[in-house]
């Protein structure tokens, strides 16, 4: 029976090949090119983002097509004269830009191939929006006063108005401010942070966020080392000390620590002119609050911490538009004795440069008694040593609140911190159940430092995080290791860091609002 089946198989086979054998070379010549009356259409066609307002188009190349042709619309049936038509695009062409599109815009793009003598192809379709545009020029500090600021932009650009809150307010440019690129917006509220929304219509072109400036009929004027350190001693609580331009320069080997026992504000006068403050730091006691505004403190290398909090129950600590520099240890530390709880009602770090800190403390460190919130947003800290950025200890005694301790770090740009392999960005041990870290949108360079590696380190929430030379946290998690496993590790393409300026070049990174917002431009 097998003998059979083998002469059958070579039966087959010869006649198969006798019948290729038949076949013309012109027929073979037919199936290799294919030839159609119509070209075929573009395969695997995908758009990408560049920067925030041009698009990057590539697909893989059909055959009888010698070029194709790309339209944009912002109607998905394509209805009327589509927004841009590009024609004769070869593939050689590939990947293909198309720039100086609208922001926050919907595009419609459809591609299809063409050949003389066939007919196009079929369409084929993807869609992609812009990202919002940022065409606002940075706020001038000069402009601010209490009550208004000078917003400004590409003279002639296409704008229609400007969206500012809080409040809600509406301000419809005129002619006049839309050609010399520039409006004067009053009306505003004191001590006020404001978001600004420059629209062409509904499209947002630029953003843009300040504070206005100390109303300075209700705060205290301060010109001297002497009248500041008087008006503390003396304060009753709720005092705003407004401090005009300059340095102050305070008197100590061992650096200046100044004793707060009230709530009181250390702020700038102008907005514009940051006094300095050097070899200085503060020492609340219970029932202090403390807030810095547009001001430069600088511990001279002198002091450990720029804040020291000792027991009790405490108000808000507002770090706000400063720069607080050259410490031996960290910005705060807390670490009480007491054996009831000791609180700081918040901690509200938000538009700072920290740099400059050495290794006789953690960054944020609170060893017995605990903030009730952390907030640390839009800051920079470069210049630290290899010690946690955060830490939070847990005691017996602590009762925390109901809805937990929230941590939110967001839209910072973090260099070369925790820079040690055993050190972690978050080294937070209060039970799980009474916390949570949300890690959003950071940019973090030149660590071998870890996210968190302690069970009780509660971290709800990772995203947006782009993270260069620093693998160690978004390599896999083992054990208690926490990572950042959907982090991007993109270059930001930083200007001059070894100067300070941390301005991104990466489009990716610049698109998506990633780091802190200073450094986008």
């Amino acid at each position: 029976m097998k003998v059979h089946l083998k002469k059958y198989a070579i039966y087959g086979l010869l006649g198969i090949s006798l019948s290729l054998s038949g076949c013309s070379k012109e027929a073979l010549d037919v199936i290799k090119t294919l030839n159609t009356d119509q070209s075929f259409s573009p395969v695997g066609l995908t758009a990408i983002l560049d920067g925030k307002t041009s698009i990057v188009l590539t697909w893989t190349k059909a055959i009888n097509v010698e070029a194709y042709t790309v339209e944009l619309s912002e109607s998905a049936n394509f209805e009327g004269t589509p927004f841009k038509t590009i024609e004769n695009i070869k593939i050689s062409e590939l990947p293909y830009t198309i720039s100086g599109l609208s922001g926050d815009t919907e595009y419609y793009i459809r591609v299809k191939g063409t050949m003389t003598g066939k007919e196009d192809s079929k369409w084929v379709m993807t869609t992609l929006k812009t990202a919002s545009e940022q065409i606002f020029n940075p706020v001038d500090l000069s402009t601010i006063t209490a009550k208004s600021v000078v917003l400004s932009w590409p003279a002639a650009a296409a704008v229609t108005s400007i969206s500012l809150s809080p409040g809600n307010i509406q301000r419809s440019l005129t002619a006049d401010e839309i050609a010399k690129g520039s409006a004067l917006i009053e009306g505003l509220i004191p001590e006020t942070s404001y978001s600004a929304i420059l629209l062409n219509g509904t499209k947002t072109r630029g953003t843009a966020i300040f504070k206005t400036g100390i109303d300075i009929g209700d705060a205290i004027l301060v010109t001297s080392v002497a009248e500041l350190t008087a008006g503390i001693a003396s304060a009753k609580g709720g005092e705003t000390f407004a401090l005009t331009g300059g340095n102050y320069d305070f008197v100590g080997a061992t650096g200046v620590s100044l004793a707060l026992s009230k709530p009181v504000a250390i702020v700038a006068a102008r907005v514009s002119e940051k006094p300095v403050l050097n070899n200085v730091g503060f020492t609340l006691s219970a029932g202090a609050a403390l807030k810095f505004q547009n001001v430069i403190v600088d511990g001279g290398n002198n002091l450990n911490n720029a804040i020291t909090v000792g027991n009790g129950v405490y108000g808000e600590i507002i770090v706000e538009g400063s720069e607080i520099r050259n410490y031996k240890a960290g910005v705060i530390i807390m670490n009480t004795s007491g054996t009831s709880s000791s609180t700081v009602a918040a901690l509200k770090i938000n538009n700072n440069i920290f740099r400059n800190y050495g290794n006789s403390g953690e960054f944020i460190d609170f060893r017995t008694g605990f903030p009730l919130s952390i907030s640390f947003t839009n800051n920079t800290v470069y210049g630290v040593a290899d010690r946690e950025f955060i830490r939070i200890d847990a005691a017996g005694t602590n009762v925390y609140p109901a809805g937990g301790v929230g941590i939110s770090v967001s839209n910072n740009t973090l260099v070369g911190l925790a820079n040690a392999s055993s050190r972690r960005f978050f080294y937070v041990r209060i039970p799980a159940a009474n916390h949570s870290i949300s890690f959003t949108k950071n940019i973090v360079t030149g660590t071998v430092g870890l996210l968190a590696n302690q069970s009780q380190t509660n971290i709800t929430t990772l995203s947006g995080n782009n993270y260069f030379n620093a693998t160690s946290l978004q390599v896999t998690a083992s054990g208690t290791v926490k990572v950042d496993a959907n982090g991007t590790s993109l270059d930001p393409g930083f200007a001059n860091a070894a100067n300070g300026d941390f301005t991104i070049s990466n489009n990716t990174l610049k698109g998506n609002g990633i780091g802190d917002p200073r450094w986008i431009r």
